[in-house]
């Protein structure tokens, strides 16, 4: 997989790209990760990338000029897939989403700033607006991490264990059973006793049971439409 970000803060996402999951699938060749300054594409020697909005108000409005620069110049580069704009006023992020993208070839994602893109941008160029929560961020670097995490980490090769990302929450429309791990008692708090039990069909079903109990409890507009909820683990 390709992913492009366009980005006037590329520094922003040196640390989420540089560790873990990311850096592992970046250096095995998992995914093709690049970050653009789109700056770069401005055409006048100040590099102008924002102007006042017209009709007045507060704020700053990117240009039209550079995003179209430097979208058709990573196109003809060979960038593959839609262009995504992160902002608020996108579709909600969600597992289903990040493995629908994780599925593409290839895309290509665009941080907004200040007040946002000029409209010609987003109905001219961009492909799909995603947004990753009810919340306004200073910028779509934090929610390109977040995406480009969501996703990669679903690529074949990405994790040591495929069936990590199996059973994680919302992969079956559940939030995620609780884990356990040595020693057996901490502090006088012990381990549920089926999962020291080696009966593999009763921890199946107690791990089932957990998280329709959690869900039901903490999201229950999640559980009205989760796979199997309420069926035979």
């Amino acid at each position: 997989m390709r992913i492009e970000v366009l980005t006037l803060f590329p520094e922003m996402l040196e640390g989420p790209f540089g560790h873990s999951i990311v850096r592992r699938a970046k250096d095995s060749g998992v995914v093709d990760l690049r970050v653009h300054n789109f700056r770069e594409y401005a055409g006048d020697r100040h590099r102008t990338v924002d102007d006042s909005p017209f009709g007045g108000g507060p704020g700053m409005v990117i240009k039209p000029e550079p995003v179209f620069a430097a979208v058709e110049a990573l196109r003809a580069a060979g960038a593959v897939g839609p262009l995504i704009y992160l902002s608020p006023k996108g579709e909600r992020f969600t597992q289903a989403l990040a493995l629908e993208l994780s599925a593409l070839p290839g895309f290509l994602l665009l941080c907004g700033r200040y007040e946002g893109l000029d409209q010609r941008v987003v109905d001219h160029l961009v492909d799909r607006e995603i947004s990753v929560g009810d919340y306004v961020l200073s910028g779509g670097e934090p929610a390109a991490a977040v995406v480009v995490d969501a996703v990669v980490r679903l690529l074949p090769g990405a994790l040591g264990d495929a069936a990590s990302s199996e059973e994680e929450s919302f992969s079956d429309g559940l939030l995620e059973y609780p884990h356990y791990t040595r020693p057996a008692v901490f502090r006088g708090w012990e381990v549920p006793e089926v999962l020291v039990s080696g009966d593999h069909g009763a921890v199946r079903r107690w791990r089932r049971e957990q998280a329709q109990s959690i869900t039901r409890e903490r999201r229950p507009d999640l559980a009205e439409g989760a796979k199997g909820d309420g069926g035979t683990p």
